[in-house]
């Protein structure tokens, strides 16, 4: 909502994330989806060439981008994808003790 309202004046906005089917059902103007674990939307933790690699794209996104757009990333995590089952298994967990 934040995004739209500063679109709205003038401002332009990228989100950048992982909630690919949250951002798909809000309708930002521009997205950059990371598809890598909640939390860490620029990529690994003190990993600078990553992270300015995101922003650098996400900035690129603003420059060439006139209308609502969705861009994927190509960052992987590292390991592969043994995160989501751990995430899922975490999430779970967390549902099953509430």
């Amino acid at each position: 909502m934040t995004a739209r309202e500063l679109e709205a004046n003038g401002v332009a906005t990228v989100i950048i994330g992982s909630g690919l089917d949250i951002v798909k059902e809000c309708g930002v103007s521009r997205y950059l989806h990371n598809d890598i674990p909640l939390g860490n939307p620029l990529g690994h933790p003190y990993n600078s060439d990553e992270q300015l690699a995101t922003v650098t794209k996400a900035l690129e996104m603003i420059v060439r981008s006139e209308r609502p757009t969705i861009e994927l990333s190509q960052m992987k995590w590292q390991g592969g994808e043994d995160w989501r089952e751990n995430y899922m298994r975490a999430v779970s967990y967390t549902h099953l003790r509430a």
